[in-house]
């Protein structure tokens, strides 16, 4: 029986996975201007909707280095390209309205932006860019940020978030406290809309919380990470543990007949 077993040439297999991805570099900029204390994005306020959205953003993407940009009237690079997606969400939830003087300088974050793409070897590079105005602050405007990312082929995703109608915007009365005052929601889409067409991206209108979501997984779903898998299967052959009990028992078979034979 063994031999019939070792004559069947039995073997195990040993599947190895060799996994190659390709990451995607993204550079988030995000408006902090005092309008996006605006509260038409139930049941918070812009910001605090937009913070929201974009950690659940970094929850879906691997393998990409990701970076934040905030601007006002100023713009920092509060976080460098990264993969430390934990960090990265505890420093979004941190953002707050009033840490840069007030403006909405839209040209010199694409610009800062892109600048910090500009030395990355990603086959992708992209910024999503976020505001609730119109370029009224910075050295740079819009369209000379937009073409000089087109130069090094960045794509801007741009997203303008605010209702038609416009909202309230809180603010501290040292009488009466917390007040109100409206204001029109005023979203340069043509800036955004060409921002978009130059560097061959897309632009997005978010007028509620859910809608903000939506875009960026779309977002999500047009920039995905390649991700190869090569697998390869090794033999081994298992007839040698076979053969070699047959052959011991064989060798023991004739060795127990001549012995039992000469026994009268």
């Amino acid at each position: 029986m063994l031999i019939i077993i070792a004559l069947a040439r039995p073997q195990s297999t040993q599947s190895i996975e060799k996994i190659v991805s390709e990451g995607i570099d993204i550079l988030l900029v995000l408006d902090i201007s005092a309008s996006m204390n605006a509260e038409d994005f139930e049941p918070e306020n812009r910001l605090q909707a937009a913070k929201s959205v974009i950690r659940s953003f970094l929850k879906d993407r691997q393998n990409d280095r990701i970076g934040l940009v905030v601007f006002s009237g100023k713009s920092i690079v509060l976080c460098p390209l990264t993969t430390d997606y934990l960090m990265l969400a505890k420093l979004i939830r941190e953002v707050e309205v009033g840490i840069i003087e007030d403006g909405t300088a839209i040209g010199l974050a694409l610009a800062h932006a892109t600048n910090r793409l500009r030395h990355s070897t990603s086959k992708s590079r992209i910024v999503i860019l976020l505001t609730d105005g119109a370029n009224n602050a910075g050295e740079i405007d819009p369209i000379t940020a937009a073409n000089a990312a087109k130069a090094i082929g960045v794509k801007v995703y741009t997203i303008g978030v605010g209702k038609e109608e416009g909202a309230l915007i809180p603010y501290h009365d040292p009488i009466f406290g917390k007040r109100y005052r409206p204001i029109r929601a005023y979203i340069d889409e043509e800036s955004l809309k060409q921002i978009a067409r130059i560097t061959d991206g897309h632009y997005f209108r978010a007028i509620n919380e859910h809608k903000l979501a939506d875009i960026y997984q779309e977002i999500n779903q047009l920039e995905t990470t390649r991700i190869e898998t090569t697998e390869f299967i090794r033999y081994k052959e298992l007839a040698s543990y076979f053969m070699l009990p047959a052959i011991i028992l064989l060798i023991l078979k004739i060795v127990l007949v001549s012995v039992l034979r000469k026994i009268p």
